[in-house]
């Protein structure tokens, strides 16, 4: 099975950017479909963007839409998720996961959907 590790979570001020990694290992990322997520304060988790296997694919939140891009590096074994305009309402612990998938074309946006997790990464937006 593929153990996921995230980084690159931090304090920002509102306007800021901040590129969180997903890396892989156990298991080449490019079996996997992979999923962005977010839990904040009270919420439930809530998916953010989503990318396909080949990296063909790709899906985001109309929350984010416009402001995150979703890529990947299986050369690397990591997704990464460039978050830009960062607003105090993306403040959030930020999950990536991924999805054992036959058709390197699906993107997945389904929590239940995805088998693997890593233990999140904290980002803080301020005002």
């Amino acid at each position: 099975q593929v153990q996921l590790v995230e980084s690159g979570g931090g304090l920002v001020q509102a306007g800021d950017s901040l590129r969180l990694s997903c890396a892989a290992s156990g298991r080449t990322i490019s079996s996997y479909a992979i999923g962005w997520f977010r839990r904040a304060p009270g919420k439930e988790r809530e998916s953010v963007a989503a990318i396909s296997r080949n990296g063909g694919k790709t899906y985001f939140a109309d929350s984010v839409k416009g402001r995150f891009t979703i890529s990947r590096d299986n050369d690397k074994n990591t997704v990464y998720l460039q978050m830009n305009t960062l607003k105090p309402e993306d403040t959030a612990v930020y999950y990536c996961a991924a999805h054992r998938s036959r058709d390197s074309t699906v993107v997945v946006t389904f929590v239940d959907a995805y088998d693997f997790w890593g233990q999140g990464t904290q980002v803080t937006v301020s005002s």
